[in-house]
């Protein structure tokens, strides 16, 4: 009994989660031109100032965020497969890297390697990914907000608010951060 009960409410929080993280989603849709604007205000700001923001920022929402809850970006993007990706992929697969490409992945319309379809071939029903300890390098610095050289991707990342929650999060703090201090407007 005691099992059951502890499986609705794990339940119950997933599904809490979902609707949240939907939510989150929702808002970067809605705040499209103001994401936009705020993206032209932070390529004013210093480099490591940006960077400090964004990683203070991802730091704090990921202490919150549950991928494992969204999975969004998988069920919805593609990564850049790199060569030393398909390499270490195929082998973990005990594939040939050419039918690994063939059977997987594209080029795209700036000849990089994508996923053929949506969502990925490699994300299993409860969100994990069979291929975790092995997947792509882009896989795993998803969403790309804490790291160094932000102002090379603000429009990138502008983007991924309406794809991960955690961005669209970020972006809304570094809003309200603005608003609720004048010293920090951009």
């Amino acid at each position: 009994m005691l099992i059951h009960e502890i499986s609705v409410v794990f339940q119950n929080i997933k599904l809490f989660l979902h609707v949240k993280y939907q939510e989150d989603l929702n808002i970067a849709i809605k705040n499209k031109e103001e994401n936009k604007k705020l993206v032209n205000r932070l390529k004013s700001k210093k480099k490591k100032e940006l960077d400090e923001m964004f990683l203070s920022e991802h730091t704090k929402v990921f202490k919150k965020i549950d991928c494992l809850s969204c999975a969004n970006c998988c069920k919805t993007t593609s990564p850049i497969f790199r060569e030393v990706d398909v390499k270490r992929i195929s082998k973990k697969l005990k594939m040939n890297e050419s039918k690994f490409i063939a059977q997987y992945l594209i080029r795209d319309r700036d000849d990089d390697l994508v996923l053929q379809i949506s969502p990925c071939a490699f994300l299993d029903n409860d969100n994990t990914c069979s291929i975790y300890e092995d997947r792509p390098l882009a896989c795993r610095e998803y969403p790309h907000t804490d790291r160094k050289n932000m102002y090379q991707i603000l429009d990138l990342t502008k983007t991924n608010t309406e794809i991960c929650p955690a961005v669209s999060q970020i972006f809304e703090n570094i809003k309200l951060a603005e608003k609720n201090n004048p010293k920090n407007k951009i």
